[in-house]
């Protein structure tokens, strides 16, 4: 398995358990994430602490997840960048459109806020 899909209350938990997020899991993981989306989930969280190496077909991956939960007005979080991932994510300029945090608590956190905020509007 390349990656474990945690549910929670209010989000879902998706962890890459392998060293490199490119061509060999990215379809698996969009795959994923289209189910996880379709089945009503709009808040996902992204651990990419185990990750040392993120191509293009990764990027996309995150971008999709992304998008899925803006689509749904929900929150989608980037959690746990190693060094070469945050530096593919900054030279993207994607750290200025993606919500990132350094732990998943953090990105716990940042979701249960958002979605407070949102019972609060309602």
């Amino acid at each position: 398995m390349d990656f474990k899909v945690t549910k929670k209350d209010k989000y879902t938990l998706i962890e890459v358990l392998v060293d490199k997020l490119d061509t060999n899991i990215s379809p698996s993981l969009k795959s994923e994430l289209v189910l996880i989306s379709g089945n009503g989930e709009n808040n996902i969280i992204l651990d990419l602490s185990k990750c040392r190496y993120c191509d293009s077909s990764g990027l996309s991956a995150i971008l999709v997840a992304n998008r899925l939960c803006k689509n749904t007005n929900g929150t989608f979080v980037l959690t746990g960048l190693q060094t070469a991932v945050e530096r593919l994510i900054t030279i993207s300029q994607l750290d200025t459109v993606l919500k990132i945090t350094f732990t998943v608590n953090q990105a716990v956190d940042l979701i249960l806020k958002a979605e407070a905020e949102k019972e609060k509007a309602d």
